[in-house]
């Protein structure tokens, strides 16, 4: 067991005890900023507000060419929470609050980490990672920030992951002919007919894409995940929504499927087809790039002696520093599989790991 973990449990119970449930994302330029700016003595410091919630903190050492980068927002707390959610609860091999996974626990691990090295290092913190509204990465990203690579922390097991799939959020309306539903134009003029036939051919195209590979990943990810509309069971449709979600593979362009997707809507019936939020693939680019680029984010794993892992079907903003041409990949503690869970945990063993990781990363740099 790591000598940091002691110091890593003090940082994660100061971290999870400030509400940064996103939404609603109330958080303001103090609270935990605060927190942090006063374990970063040593630290160049600049936090930004970006509006609505969204606040970043670059926190510098010396002159890095490398960037942490760590979300502290959280999904809001479910009702099945079975204790207070902002209180770290630590048992024999577990350290369990809101957060404590995804990811507050790379945070704190990083902290303890800077505290004991005097390395050059940079970490930016972030709070618009769980909404889908990227304002902090893309303000960074826009700036002289000088970088070279990044690592962003999410939950990977303490192993560095180079590849991931696209995101991308659609919301659909149709039209249909309001009227009595005894008569044949029903089956073809309701709004909601429209949407499940839509549905129906989205599904069997989805199918027939299992065979695709890339990097240990499979197939197309898609889900319908809400479709509303009508007004009752003898009345035609005349209009009705569908949301649906799809995560493509590196090497499926997000563009192309747009366009198959729409496609599959009933002539005539399609009142409009919005992309809601859109996330590149890790690594970003055409295949070509896309390969070259994971082979690059390779090369720093392992020089840098990181176990390497598999490809995940997660989203993480690791592809927005890559899109722009950082050389990114994503490493941290705790399991997916924990994240966004009532009673999240990690392991005191992945963080203890993960943070002598960083302890030597900072004192190498």
């Amino acid at each position: 067991m790591s000598d940091l973990l002691p110091e890593v449990l003090k940082h994660l119970e100061a971290l999870v005890s400030f509400d940064t449930r996103n939404p609603p994302r109330d958080i303001g330029t103090g609270g935990i900023f605060d927190y942090l700016r006063a374990q970063l003595p040593d630290f160049r410091i600049t936090v930004t507000d970006h509006g609505a919630g969204a606040v970043s903190m670059l926190a510098v050492r010396g002159e890095p060419k490398r960037v942490f980068n760590v979300h502290l927002d959280t999904v809001p707390s479910s009702p099945a929470w079975s204790a207070d959610p902002h209180r770290l609860r630590v048992t024999a091999d577990k350290a369990i609050a809101l957060g404590a996974c995804d990811i507050k626990g790379a945070a704190a691990a990083l902290v303890a980490a800077a505290k004991v090295s005097k390395g050059d290092v940079a970490f930016l913190f972030t709070t618009d990672e769980e909404a889908n509204d990227a304002r902090c990465i893309a303000a960074f990203l826009a700036s002289d920030h000088g970088f070279e690579e990044a690592i962003v922390a999410e939950p990977t097991m303490g192993q560095a992951v180079l590849a991931h799939r696209g995101i991308s959020s659609v919301l659909m309306r149709f039209r249909g002919e309001a009227g009595h539903a005894s008569g044949q134009q029903a089956r073809d003029t309701s709004a909601l007919h429209a949407a499940v036939r839509w549905g129906g051919r989205a599904m069997d195209f989805v199918e027939a894409q299992d065979h695709l590979r890339f990097g240990g990943l499979t197939g197309l990810r898609f889900n319908i995940g809400r479709v509303e509309g009508g007004i009752k069971a003898n009345m035609i449709a005349p209009s009705a929504e569908l949301r649906f979600g799809f995560r493509p593979l590196p090497s499926q362009s997000l563009e192309t499927l747009h366009e198959i997707f729409r496609s599959f809507a009933p002539a005539g019936l399609l009142a409009s087809y919005e992309e809601t939020f859109s996330g590149p693939s890790l690594p970003s680019g055409d295949v070509a790039r896309a390969e070259e680029r994971r082979l690059t984010a390779r090369d720093l794993a392992d020089d840098l002696g990181m176990p390497i892992g598999n490809a995940v079907d997660f989203w993480t903003e690791a592809s927005l520093f890559s899109q722009a041409g950082l050389t990114a990949l994503v490493f941290g503690p705790g399991d997916i599989a924990q994240a966004h869970t009532a009673d999240e945990w990690v392991s005191l063993d992945q963080l203890a790991t993960v943070s002598a990781t960083y302890r030597r990363l900072l004192e190498a740099t």
